[in-house]
């Protein structure tokens, strides 16, 4: 852990995945999806905790193994299938805050980043630090096509533009668009003082992702494409 930061790491990674049962901690590539998280924020060496919030003990047991703590358990309140992610790191903050540790700034790392590398988490923080008019930073990645051209369907199915006055603009015309890549969040720590939910953009910045990184997993579809790209990039690697 790093002595030269007071940032923490708060990896969230509940038991009650339904629709890829027990993700988090289910074998990818040789490792519980877990330890990828884990071993990169602490290769980004920029952390002086990395913690796991879990309501499961083999879960909280695994993030041991792979050099995380477990300081506290979540509650069943932020465990449920309805709890944020703002709600889990609030409860996070505040039950270190019982505890007498405050930190300048919290990392929230998801538990399925298997291509997540810690120059993005550095290069992200970098960013995030150098102004103290950001109290957030969020990494996004281009949408592949101009949302502005995108189609809607009627009850028959028939298509039309959602937005006619863009459908005679060349692409490269058209302002890029971005979304959420879903991997990681820089926060001041005062942040969720703040802010009453996490879906409020309260002077929040954006750290631009290569699409190669970024992978959903919620089926095994998305699965095993993360196994795909982990192989290439792995290659490209060498």
């Amino acid at each position: 852990m790093s002595e030269k930061y007071n940032n923490v790491a708060v990896i969230t990674a509940r038991g009650g995945s339904k629709r890829i049962p027990r993700k988090n901690i289910r074998d990818f590539m040789g490792k519980p999806m877990i330890a990828y998280a884990i071993e990169t924020a602490k290769k980004s060496g920029l952390f002086s905790e990395i913690m796991v919030s879990t309501e499961d003990q083999e879960i909280a047991d695994i993030a041991r193994k792979f050099g995380a703590s477990v300081p506290f358990m979540r509650s069943l309140n932020t465990a449920n299938d309805i709890a944020t992610t703002f709600d889990v790191l609030d409860e996070v903050v505040s039950q270190y805050e019982e505890n007498g540790l405050v930190f300048d700034n919290l990392c929230c790392i998801y538990p399925c980043v298997p291509l997540l590398k810690p120059e993005h988490i550095e290069s992200a923080y970098n960013k995030f630090s150098s102004s103290n008019d950001i109290d957030s930073l969020v990494p996004a990645v281009r949408f592949s096509f101009p949302i502005q051209r995108a189609f809607v369907a009627d009850a028959d199915g028939l298509l039309s533009y959602r937005e006619p006055e863009y459908k005679n603009f060349r692409s490269q015309d058209l302002e890029p668009a971005y979304h959420d890549a879903g991997m990681f969040y820089w926060y001041r720590w005062g942040y969720f003082s703040k802010v009453k939910e996490h879906a409020v953009l309260v002077k929040t910045a954006m750290y631009e992702m290569e699409e190669k990184f970024v992978q959903d997993i919620d089926n095994q579809s998305d699965w095993d494409m993360a196994e795909l790209k982990y192989r290439i990039l792995k290659e490209l690697d060498k």
